[in-house]
């Protein structure tokens, strides 16, 4: 569906009360888990919330927040602090005093994640600044025999932990995102009832698994199984894209992380998005970002207007 969560950066945070960490505001979503002690969430226009051990937060949007031990500290920010590579993208933060309140550390795994074109996509958008974990176990049972995993590598020093952290980590944020779609969203409308109706979201997915296909509005209605005429009204209204134009919103914002994010060539960005020509591809780029593929790794892509096309 293009919602895939990829984990950008991992850190293992350990910390002896008083202590205060900021993290600033990013592109992608931000995961804590908390191993062990106790903290509180701080966002600058919410009430502080108690986060406890065994417990995990997302927040979908990224928010700039801080993790502190009592309301009252100062939160130093998160590039401050002495970090040890562990091994590619996941490092250790080692804060506390192991003389010291040693039955108080608070032991965190945190991890920046990027929405596989999250900037598209309104779902993020209606998300709330937090999701809890513990508020989904109940529905979803098989979150907590991850939760449990996670705890037992936060304890351990054993080979592969970080490694193993960072994907279990990816696992549990996935599955908050997919148990708000599925139940907390409440009455929510538009991109969410697509996601929910079996039958649209059989073309969306269809369309994000293979975006450089040649789509057409006859074979996409076929995919749902309706006339053109039903499927692309129903398609506008919970996407607020006409189909063939959602397809190429799918294809520049791929054509945007390929070129800037993985240094791709863009003619082959072009071709596996199904342009036949450099040309067409460029028109199609900069209709949708308001500048040439040739600019785009000399330019700030992290705003662009969505309703280009």
């Amino acid at each position: 569906m293009g919602m895939r969560l990829r984990g950008a950066s991992y850190s293992k945070l350990l910390f002896s009360p008083p202590f205060g960490v900021s993290f600033p505001p990013s592109e992608g979503a931000q995961f804590h888990f908390v191993a062990s002690g106790q903290a509180i969430l701080k966002l600058a226009d919410s009430a502080p919330a108690p986060i406890s051990s065994g417990d995990a937060i997302l927040l979908p949007g990224g928010r700039e927040h801080a993790i502190v031990s009592n309301a009252n500290v100062r939160a130093r920010p998160l590039e401050s602090f002495l970090t040890v590579a562990l091994c590619e993208d996941i490092c250790t933060l080692d804060a506390h005093d192991a003389e010291v309140c040693r039955s108080k550390d608070v032991l965190i795994f945190t991890a920046r994640m990027d929405f596989e074109m999250a900037s598209l996509h309104p779902l993020i958008e209606l998300m709330p600044d937090v999701l809890r974990v513990s508020s989904l176990v109940d529905r979803q049972p098989e979150i907590r025999p991850l939760l449990e995993a996670m705890d037992r590598e936060m304890q351990s020093e054993r080979a592969g932990t970080a490694s193993i952290l960072a994907r279990l980590a990816d696992v549990l944020a996935a599955l908050v995102v997919r148990g708000w779609i599925e139940c907390d969203c409440g009455d929510a409308t538009g991109w969410v009832s697509a996601l929910r109706d079996e039958r649209l979201g059989r073309v969306l997915s269809a369309v994000h698994r293979d975006p450089g296909h040649n789509w057409t509005l006859s074979e996409m209605a076929g995919l749902m199984g309706s006339s053109r005429s039903v499927f692309a009204e129903r398609f506008a209204v919970a996407t607020g894209y006409t189909p063939l134009r959602y397809v190429t919103a799918v294809r520049m914002r791929l054509a945007m992380q390929w070129i800037v994010r993985d240094r791709m060539p863009i003619e082959l960005a072009a071709r596996r998005l199904g342009y036949q020509s450099h040309a067409a591809f460029s028109r199609a780029y900069k209709r949708f970002a308001g500048h040439a593929p040739g600019q785009a790794r000399h330019l700030n892509n992290s705003h662009v207007p969505e309703r280009a096309l």
